[in-house]
């Protein structure tokens, strides 16, 4: 439990978490194995089906990591950071609505990448918000919750579109039923960031000025002076680059690996539908935890979770592994996000956040990139991405050792 009452503002910014963990739930589910079976009815063979789809994913990621820093230096602005994100939100919603009625397996890849785009670019203003919202001494905590309850919430669409999918009802065939549960999604993910919109103001943020568009660009040039200079920020942030790049491979990519390994989609999409079930309990804890023996020493304990993860991945070959892998990604996957925000936005200056989250999403997405880009040219190269999954474990390691190079006495 939270040490006292959440407020209006606090329980707003996390109630976005539960909006937008119900488009994370479809992108490692249900959105990579309607594309599969999309493209492999037009004769694509499975391994270039997962190939195709590491691609499409780096680049929406590639996208997004040239943007954010210009995105967050003009939003830091007074008034500008929820109006870049209600403009994003559309764009994220626009793209999810068009996987909802195109059966063109090359229309769907683009679409994807246009909600993967906004839904990215809102990320990259919400996370800012944290500093507005809460206290350094409660970030860990609300980190943590928002992470949790995006879990344990984004459960409740996912499970109406699941049903939809297995009983069929009205008619529908699989197609249908599952281009109607995203917009279920889109639905829920629009309803659950009013609260966001109408109680979260913007309370850290820099004056306008006459020169706005040249002053943004000069500013992004000093940021990344600030960040070379700040040893344990440059250390963190090349470490959360390596890191995070597995997590958020192994979260975009499972189902596609999975199904080329011949895991069926029931138990893929249940097992992964667990996976949120024990993340949920997990990033709570990792909250409380953090305050008893520091973010940095957790951060480190999940990545050797994850490290673990990478080599039950690359063994697995049944079912009963793919629930295995759920569970073990699912002890770490809240806390090592949640607490690598928190620790973030205690080390930046609050009236600059924006465009510092700015760079943490640059880094964060570009490991989005490259992950998958593993996994694309093993499954080219080799016929299977299976040695790419093994191949994350040395990011694991990279940024395992660069945490560890950050003073002992930095924990913020």
């Amino acid at each position: 439990m939270m040490k006292s009452k959440l407020t209006r503002q606090e329980l707003s910014w996390i109630l976005y978490d539960v909006a937008n963990s119900a488009f994370t739930m479809l992108v490692s589910t249900t959105i990579p194995i309607l594309f599969r079976s999309l493209a492999e009815a037009n004769g694509v063979d499975s391994a270039h089906a997962t190939g195709m789809w590491g691609l499409v994913t780096s680049a929406a990621m590639l996208i997004l990591a040239v943007l954010a820093p210009i995105l967050g230096a003009f939003a830091d602005y007074r008034n500008m950071r929820k109006r870049l994100f209600v403009v994003s939100l559309i764009v994220g919603i626009i793209g999810l609505l068009g996987l909802c009625v195109t059966q063109n397996w090359m229309a769907y890849m683009l679409l994807f990448v246009v909600a993967r785009l906004g839904y990215s670019a809102c990320n990259v203003f919400y996370d800012s918000m944290l500093t507005d919202v809460t206290t350094d001494e409660r970030m860990d905590r609300i980190s943590s919750h928002g992470y949790a309850w995006g879990y344990i919430g984004s459960c409740i669409p996912f499970v109406a579109g699941i049903l939809l999918i297995f009983t069929l009802p009205f008619g529908l065939d699989t197609l249908k039923a599952t281009q109607l549960s995203f917009f279920i999604t889109g639905i829920w993910w629009v309803l659950l960031s009013i609260p966001l919109l109408k109680n979260v103001k913007q309370l850290h943020y820099l004056e306008k000025r006459e020169n706005i568009v040249s002053h943004a660009f000069k500013r992004i040039g000093e940021t990344l002076r600030k960040i070379k200079q700040n040893k344990r920020l440059l250390y963190f942030i090349i470490a959360y680059f390596c890191y995070i790049d597995g997590v958020y491979t192994i979260i975009s990519m499972a189902t596609t690996y999975g199904g080329e390994v011949g895991i069926g989609q029931t138990d893929m999409i249940l097992a992964l539908l667990l996976t949120q079930f024990v993340a949920f309990p997990c990033a709570i804890l990792s909250g409380v935890l953090a305050g008893k023996v520091g973010s940095l020493k957790l951060i480190k304990f999940y990545i050797v979770v994850y490290a673990f993860a990478c080599i039950l991945g690359y063994r697995m070959s049944q079912a009963w592994e793919f629930w295995l892998l759920a569970v073990v990604v699912g002890m770490a996957q809240g806390g090592i996000q949640s607490l690598s925000r928190a620790y973030f936005g205690k080390m930046i200056p609050k009236e600059e956040s924006t465009e510092y989250f700015g760079f943490f999403d640059i880094f964060g997405k570009f490991a989005d990139f490259f992950g998958p880009l593993i996994i694309s040219f093993c499954a080219f190269a080799f016929g299977s991405s299976r040695s790419g999954v093994l191949a994350l474990i040395i990011l694991f390691i990279i940024g395992f050792v660069l945490l560890n190079k950050i003073p002992k006495d930095s924990e913020v």
